[in-house]
């Protein structure tokens, strides 16, 4: 490995790890994951995603949920991903750290707007990610309703994501590997969908904050909790090239 690389991936670890509880810190791969001896210690170091997009959301106490799945209430995010990408890593925290706002180009949810000030509601998050199996154009996610829809994995709590304000480490990570030998499992263009709920009785309640990070650029990448919203968005996108 190149001395230099490696120096780097140390820096990067050792700086995410001195981060404060609430912060996110950096998005990191596990392709290229390397393990390294750190003060004598052996350790995984991975490089950050080069795109990370956030979706920053609110769910109002007492609002309806997109679906009832086992007894859970779930709630939806639709992401385009545009072209074949080899890893998406997904995570979740709530609620989001004070110390994170929305920036340019990031997708921010109606409700966390009327919310943003609002920080103390949150919820033990359960996440999934799923792909809608025959969406692979922009006029057929009109259709999606209609479709079935192919699971990739599911995360409850993470270690590697910060604690929530109990205490308790209930946020959630994954890193979804492309298995090109699978066509279900493979990580094409198309509609996906964040699945969320809280893993815990209780109500999905508060602020929230989605990442997706690839280890490409993604342009072209769109979220949103509304199907509808999303293809004007992806419009708007296509009218600007």
């Amino acid at each position: 490995m190149n001395r230099m690389y490696l120096i780097g991936l140390i820096a990067i670890f050792l700086f995410s790890n001195t981060l404060i509880a609430q912060d996110l810190g950096s998005f990191d791969a596990d392709l290229g994951k390397k393990s390294v001896k750190v003060l004598g210690k052996t350790k995984e170091v991975r490089a950050p995603y080069l795109s990370v997009t956030n979706y920053y959301g609110y769910i109002k106490t007492g609002s309806e949920p997109d679906a009832v799945i086992n007894g859970k209430k779930m709630y939806f995010l639709y992401l385009w991903i545009p072209l074949a990408i080899p890893e998406l890593g997904v995570r979740m925290i709530s609620p989001v750290p004070k110390s994170m706002n929305p920036e340019e180009g990031d997708f921010v949810g109606a409700d966390f707007t009327a919310n943003a000030q609002e920080r103390s509601n949150y919820f033990d998050t359960w996440i999934t990610l799923e792909r809608a199996d025959m969406v692979v154009t922009v006029e057929g996610i009109a259709n999606a309703g209609n479709e079935t829809w192919t699971q990739y994995g599911v995360n409850d709590d993470s270690g590697e994501m910060p604690s929530q304000p109990s205490g308790s480490f209930y946020n959630s990570l994954m890193r979804i590997s492309s298995d090109t030998n699978n066509p279900q499992k493979a990580l094409v263009r198309g509609l996906y969908r964040i699945g969320f709920t809280t893993y815990k009785t209780g109500e999905v309640q508060g602020s929230f904050l989605a990442q997706l990070g690839a280890t490409l650029k993604l342009p072209g990448v769109a979220v949103s909790n509304n199907l509808n919203d999303l293809v004007n968005m992806l419009n708007q996108m296509k009218e600007k090239e």
